[in-house]
């Protein structure tokens, strides 16, 4: 209820705001301020489709203005050479923008962090150099006497402040269904933890492919009415390092990642910098340049998340909170026998499986089988390879040797988000949340994995929550929960995807006894439902009662296996992990 609330105070506060600017900007005759009040949607505009791709995947984009400029001149050399009104120019130079998106992300997403944002801002640079170097150093879009409205040319200049509006409230629209849908949520995931959004089943590829393409689709759109706009097209004027600039300096200043901030960022800023252009340029060449530096350093010093946040966070009452779960500190006691082994039965398959980074073999030819239905141990001392060897198994790392089957079907070298498709779940020993998602959402981004429709995954999220004791805590900031929230979130966010199989990364690490017990009947409890369990844990009382297998690892190779109280038994495995107080426990039994 007070999510639909505050979802239509957003849509009644957008909506008037709106008008207002619509009522402002059609009093206004002066020409120049006409102008202003075009060139504020537009520059919203870059600022929403620059937040589209850089503010929900984190990736910062430096070469919006590759797009931009491509759009421009798409709508002149179709209007100039061609007769086609930039009424479908327009349309073209979206095209153009998301053809570009594609032909840029494929290769450039192969970088990451600082190398990537560079290789985007020399993609402009380069694009400029091209244009110049063809003799397309200005272009001029011809003027139409006779109606002049077909070719978008009006007499009175006060249509394209409305037709700018339309455009920004276009791109609004977009980001609004990008921001509430799996899409902005899968984006989300990535930009926070890549390889925790990798095991819940996203794809990172596809989806910054995507929102490469939708935002370099707005932004040829956006160009493309740019160009109408002024006329005159330069290759310095569309492709140049301002142009990217200033799309990001509208959403860094408004609020990265929010629908309102760049729209924020640009009627503050560009009136600013236009007027003072203009008061100024004369005397301090490059004024409009120095607005944006000064504008970025007072955000990072004083507002780094942006002004609208800030402002927000200033007014927002107190979010949900986290109130204390009830945590069954009964002792564990298995209620369901081992199940039995048999050839037919067997799940997972591992033969000869290797790993080496360099000359160091961290994991040696090892073999196992996991059978349906069991919960089989993995122990060892520190370095033993147990964490590479889940890494292999989900595909974080691909085998030096050996190979992994799943159901009889090979499954080694496949990706984490395609193994966890295939069945195949996963925590992690640091836990991995998505920090500033709710609980709730950091769990519906794996059953998005197994749902077609939003609805169903966000039904399933809920029941992985029932599942694990966390119901009622969905709507709590994953930021806010407790040591044993997160490690139950994290069993949630792997049930949520439906596997066949899920590893678990010392699940039992941080907890308190009581937290424990109430962990171990919460993994019973997921194998009772169908999934086999492969564990990690150092916590040796907690495993002899909670596993129906062990297998020792030891210097990366196999060294036991058995039923516990055999393993535990056996000197070797005493002698190279448990030590001295086991055996004479082990004497005693």
């Amino acid at each position: 209820m007070k999510s639909n609330l505050s979802d239509r105070r957003g849509w009644m506060l957008g909506i008037g705001a709106l008008v207002v600017y619509l009522a402002g900007a059609l009093s206004i005759s002066n020409s120049y301020y006409q102008l202003i009040f075009t060139l504020v949607p537009i520059w919203a505009c870059m600022g929403v489709a620059w937040n589209i791709f850089s503010g929900y995947s984190g990736l910062v984009s430096f070469g919006h203005a590759a797009f931009f400029g491509l759009g421009a001149f798409t709508v002149t050399l179709l209007f100039v050479n061609f007769g086609i009104s930039p009424w479908f120019g327009i349309i073209a130079a979206a095209g153009v923008g998301g053809v570009a998106g594609a032909l840029i992300g494929v290769p450039t997403f192969r970088l990451r962090g600082l190398y990537f944002a560079l290789a985007m801002l020399a993609y402009p640079l380069a694009i400029l150099y091209v244009f110049e170097w063809q003799g397309l150093r200005e272009l001029t879009l011809p003027m139409k006497r006779e109606n002049s409205w077909m070719w978008m040319q009006f007499r009175d200049a006060r249509w394209y402040m409305v037709l700018a509006l339309v455009l920004l409230t276009f791109a609004v629209l977009i980001n609004v269904r990008v921001a509430r849908s799996r899409f902005g949520l899968s984006l989300l995931a990535i930009k926070q933890n890549e390889l925790a959004a990798q095991a819940a089943g996203i794809d990172p590829f596809r989806w910054k492919l995507k929102a490469l393409v939708l935002s370099a689709a707005i932004t040829g759109m956006t160009g493309g009415f740019y160009a109408v706009v002024l006329l005159v097209v330069t290759p310095s004027s569309v492709f140049g390092m301002l142009v990217s600039a200033q799309a990001m300096v509208m959403a860094l200043f408004g609020g990265v990642g929010t629908v309102a901030g760049p729209i924020l960022g640009a009627l503050l800023l560009v009136p600013t910098g236009e007027i003072l252009q203009a008061e100024l340029g004369s005397i301090i060449p490059g004024i409009q340049g120095v607005v944006y530096g000064a504008a970025i350093m007072l955000v990072v010093l004083l507002a780094p998340e942006g002004v609208l946040p800030r402002v927000m966070n200033r007014f927002r009452r107190d979010g949900p909170v986290n109130a204390p779960m009830v945590v069954d500190s009964s002792p564990y006691v298995r209620e369901q026998a081992p199940p039995q082994r048999t050839q037919a039965g067997v799940l997972m398959s591992v033969s000869g499986l290797t790993k080496a980074f360099g000359g160091v073999v961290a994991v040696s030819d090892v073999s196992f089988e996991v059978y349906q239905g069991e919960i089989l141990g993995i122990i060892g001392p520190n370095g033993a390879g147990k964490t590479t060897l889940f890494n292999l198994l989900n595909g974080v790392l691909p085998p030096s040797a050996g190979t992994v089957s799943l159901g009889g079907r090979r499954i080694d070298g496949l990706p984490p988000q395609a193994l966890c498709r295939a069945g195949i779940g996963r925590t992690f020993q640091v836990v991995r949340p998505f920090a500033r998602l709710s609980l709730l959402d950091n769990v519906v981004v794996a059953a998005f994995s197994v749902h077609e429709l939003d609805a169903d995954a966000y039904v399933a999220a809920q029941a992985a929550l029932d599942q694990v004791g966390l119901g009622a805590h969905g709507a709590v900031p994953a930021s806010g929960l407790t040591s044993l929230q997160m490690r139950l979130m994290e069993l949630a966010r792997a049930a949520a995807a439906k596997p066949r199989l899920m590893l678990l990364d010392e699940i039992l690490a941080g907890l308190g006894s009581q937290e424990v017990e109430h962990v171990l009947k919460v993994i019973d409890g997921l194998r009772r439902s169908g999934i086999t369990i492969v564990v990690i844990e150092h916590t040796m009382q907690a495993m002899v009662r909670l596993a129906d297998r062990l297998i020792v690892l030891d210097h990366g190779k196999l060294l036991a296996s058995g039923l516990p109280a055999e393993v535990t038994s056996a000197p070797e495995v005493i002698e190279a992990y448990l030590g001295k107080k086991w055996m004479a426990h082990a004497a005693n039994r």
